[in-house]
């Protein structure tokens, strides 16, 4: 196969996330995976008991919870001075930055570059920000491939599969699956699997460590996130456990960074928090084998040209609400999927986007409003157990969220389509808001209670009372009052109501 031929990625499943269903339809279709919820219950739980042995060799755990939380709320509070020192450091550093209001508008930023550098091809750093935009898609359509190299990501690529989880991508799969997709598809893209591999994950790993190893070699640009950025300073910061980052960030000529503004640290002081509680919380190590740190342009040291994306696309909107904010202080841990009874279960593609989980729950409907079904469903995924709450490294109030988030949709779903159950609740509400109109309604169901007597109505029509009452008796309204009751038979102690 020519060289011409195997630069072009492999293609997602059709539709890609806009093709998948609903959450309560989707999950429909995931619990009949069996193999699929053996592999999340082994994963997941793997995970867990790392994340809890690491987080109690810390005798402060709870204080830098707290720290990490109120680092977060306070480049929140002050987002627009921290972008703008970020911006002025970077740029005194030699890097050309660039602002983004939504997707398309980051996504043209890279193809611009790649087209500027002459390159038909970059290798990319695992990234969530990047699968947010679609950005491999849209190089795709431009006649650009991307090559991702992280081995999860690289595994889903080649499966022409989606990610399902933000710390492990394939954790749907299992290694005999992973075999399979290597011996199909690599020699499609690039390099092929050894004849006869097995599916020991030391030669899977071999396989997939020479096959990008040519696509490293050539490659002139490379894409990557950001795990954090210093403002005082303009340093980028990215952590990783297999090299593969450090290959992209230090072999070829240009690098593009698409980084959400979020991401934002004040200080490097403020960075000794979070590389602290973010291996802990995701991979349960101590430290991250690789943690690359990064200012400007070094003369005869890696990429002379660096370019850092500041990505918005809805954070504006979510740091503008006084509680789902919070939701802005995720660092991407991934604490929250491990420990959800909900996510074991179902997996990431139920939810229909790259953030499963409950981050997924509480971000995808603020970063797109309610207006969506797909969003709409995401905030009732969920048990409200508030496992997620309790391992969360940066302390958000998942379930807080949550509970506000239904109530949105439900505001946004009565506000167009007004229901019996509104109206309901309307009369209610005006009833209980005065005396006076508790009274007259009292006397509504004094009138009542004379017509009906002492009867049982029995089950209650569907438009009145649903399912609930299709099964069980209702008494009839009484014939006296509360009020009546207490004149007569509290008038002889002269109190009154």
């Amino acid at each position: 196969m020519s060289l011409d031929a195997q630069r072009r990625t492999p293609a997602p499943p059709p539709g890609g996330w806009d093709g998948l269903p609903v959450f309560p339809k989707a999950v429909k279709v995931e619990l009949q995976l069996t193999e699929q919820r053996k592999n999340l219950r082994h994963a997941t739980g793997t995970i867990r008991a790392k994340r809890a042995l690491r987080a109690s060799e810390v005798p402060n755990w709870e204080e830098l919870r707290d720290a990490a939380a109120a680092i977060k709320d306070r480049v929140g509070r002050h987002l627009d001075s921290y972008l703008e020192q970020a911006e002025r450091a970077m740029l005194d550093a030699g890097i050309t930055v660039h602002w983004a209001r939504d997707a398309a508008e980051a996504n043209q930023i890279v193809v611009d570059i790649a087209k500027a550098k002459g390159v038909d091809e970059v290798v990319k750093i695992k990234s969530m920000v990047t699968q947010e935009i679609d950005l491999n898609e849209h190089l795709e359509r431009s006649g650009i491939a991307a090559w991702e190299t992280d081995l999860a990501e690289l595994i889903v690529q080649l499966g022409h599969d989606l990610p399902s989880h933000i710390l492990v991508p394939a954790i749907h799969r299992n290694r005999s699956e992973v075999r399979e997709i290597f011996t199909e598809e690599m020699g499609r893209y690039g390099l092929a699997a050894p004849s006869g591999i097995s599916d020991d994950p030391a030669e899977l790993a071999a396989a997939a460590r020479a096959h990008l190893r040519e696509k490293f070699l050539r490659a002139k640009m490379a894409v990557s996130g950001g795990n954090f950025i210093v403002a005082e300073t303009g340093t980028l910061v990215i952590v990783e456990s297999e090299g593969n980052g450090r290959m992209c960030l230090t072999l070829p000529e240009t690098l593009v960074s698409v980084v959400g503004i979020e991401k934002i640290l004040p200080t490097l002081a403020d960075l000794e928090v979070f590389l602290k509680l973010l291996p802990r919380s995701s991979t349960g190590e101590r430290m991250n084998p690789y943690t690359s740190f990064w200012t400007g342009v070094t003369t005869g040291d890696g990429p002379q040209d660096l370019h850092v994306i500041l990505l918005d696309n809805g954070r504006s909107r979510v740091l503008a609400d006084p509680v789902g904010r919070a939701a802005l202080r995720c660092i991407r841990c991934s604490a929250c999927l491990n420990i959800c009874p909900v996510y074991e279960r179902v997996g990431g593609h139920a939810y229909g986007s790259p953030y499963p989980g409950p981050i997924g729950a509480i971000l995808n409907p603020q970063l797109h409003g309610v207006s969506d079904p797909k969003d709409q469903a995401l905030p009732f995924a969920s048990t409200l157990c508030g496992a997620c709450n309790e391992v969360c490294p940066v302390r958000i109030p998942f379930t807080d969220i949550l509970v506000q988030l239904r109530h949105k949709v439900v505001e946004y779903k009565t506000g167009k389509h007004p229901t019996v159950e509104q109206g309901i609740m309307k009369t209610v509400s005006w009833v209980m808001s005065d005396g006076k109109h508790l009274e007259k309604a009292e006397l509504a169901t004094r009138a009542a209670g004379r017509v009906l007597g002492d009867r049982v109505l029995g089950p209650m029509p569907v438009p009145l009372a649903g399912r609930w009452l299709r099964a069980r008796d209702v008494d009839a309204p009484p014939v006296e009052t509360f009020r009546q009751w207490w004149k007569h038979h509290r008038a002889a102690d002269g109190k009154e109501l």
